[in-house]
Formats: structure tokens, C-alpha cells, sequence
């Protein structure tokens, strides 16, 4: 099985790609700069491209069984455009399993992370690129693919191996952190199982 990778220079990104790895998937990852990528590995493939380019997406895409989503950015409008871009490339070229990561605070997990989340990191720091996220969903939701939006709590540095709980019945559920190691772990295993297929679990402790 092959797989396509978006963002796997970050934290989480990083670690869903040597995991990949160890569990013998070969791994193919869109980047810009081969000098942030650590790994360095004989099932791993690089494709120097952008997301917000649609050539490179193509080119990146070709012989790719599955998409995994984990870009971050702070720029305005750029998760639902690569998204979109991402989308039209898989449709196009017959790939349908996508496993896209946004997060808690999009769509019905919004005020579901805790207080200190919900009450002061959203409104402050969060909301703008939750907006996006949004619509990231929507556009996701409207395609033809099958797809699974992993919606992780706050983000730590802990172990794999926690009581991991994922849930998309929200009524009074507060799910306030995750390890990466955990998420990226959980997102692997959205690649095989249908489980969540079209739908947005909210996971964490």
C-alpha cells in the first residue's frame, strides 16, 4: 500500500510518517524543503512540490493507494484551497481513501475541549483558522471520496498507548488533550478500517 503524505515535516505529520514506515507501508511525502524531513528510509519517497500547487499534487498523487492529510498553516484560506486543490486531483485520478486531520473546535467539536480551550486558546488564537477548517470539512463532506476527518484534542509530547477514546456522539463529552503519538497512531489506522468512514470522530483522553 502506498501512501501520499501532506505535512510531513510537522510534529504529528513526522510521526505518522515513521510509523507508516515501521508498519511497512511505503510512504511517498509532498514537501518543500527535503532539508526539514529527518527520516530517511528505503519504503519512503520524495516529491519536492507545494499543496497549493496543483501540478505537484498530481505528480504526487500517481500510483498512491491513500491520502493523509496533516498539513498545518497560519495562512488565511489555506486548508480549505489545498484541500480543494487535493480533492480534484484525487477524483481525477481514481484515489478515494482520504484520511484528513483538522481538530477539536471544528464543526460540532467546538466546545468540547475544556475550559481552558474553549474558554481562552479558541477565541484567542484559534477561531480564524477553525473557519477555515470548516469549510475544509464541507468541502471534504461534498466530494466523492471516502474520507475520514480525525478531529484530535490539544496536542501533547506523550507516549503511544494512552486510553484513547474516539467519539462523534458530542453531547456532554470534554475531551481536553492527546499525545501525537497517539493521533498520528489512530489516523494510520483510518487507512484499513471503515469505522469512521464518512464521519468526524473527535479523539483523545
Amino acid at each position: 500500500m502506498k501512501i501520499l503524505l501532506f505535512g510531513a515535516t510537522g510534529s504529528v505529520g513526522g510521526l505518522i510518517l515513521s510509523q507508516g514506515l515501521e508498519l511497512g507501508l511505503r510512504m511517498r511525502v509532498l514537501v518543500r524543503d527535503v532539508e526539514r524531513l529527518k527520516v530517511k528510509h528505503p519504503g519512503l519517497e520524495v516529491v519536492i512540490g507545494s499543496a497549493l500547487d496543483a501540478a505537484s499534487v498530481e505528480q504526487a498523487l500517481a500510483g498512491c493507494d491513500a491520502v493523509i492529510y496533516a498539513l498545518g498553516s497560519r495562512q488565511a484560506g489555506f486548508f480549505s484551497e489545498t484541500t480543494r486543490i487535493l480533492i480534484a486531483a484525487m477524483e481525477k485520478g481514481g484515489v478515494r481513501r482520504l484520511v484528513a486531520i483538522t481538530g477539536i473546535g471544528a464543526g460540532d467539536s467546538k466546545g468540547h475541549g475544556g475550559w481552558l480551550y474553549d474558554w481562552f486558546i479558541y477565541p484567542l488564537f484559534t477561531k480564524g483558522i477553525y473557519a477555515d477548517k470548516d469549510l475544509q470539512e464541507k468541502l471534504i463532506r461534498e466530494s466523492k471520496l471516502d474520507w475520514v476527518v480525525v478531529r484530535p484534542a490539544s496536542f501533547t509530547n506523550g507516549p503511544l498507548g494512552g486510553r484513547l477514546r474516539a467519539l462523534d456522539q458530542l453531547a456532554g463529552v470534554t475531551i481536553s488533550a492527546i499525545s501525537r503519538a497517539d493521533a498520528a497512531a489512530f489516523v494510520l489506522d483510518q487507512l484499513i478500517s471503515d469505522r469512521w468512514l464518512k464521519k468526524t470522530p473527535l479523539v483523545g483522553y
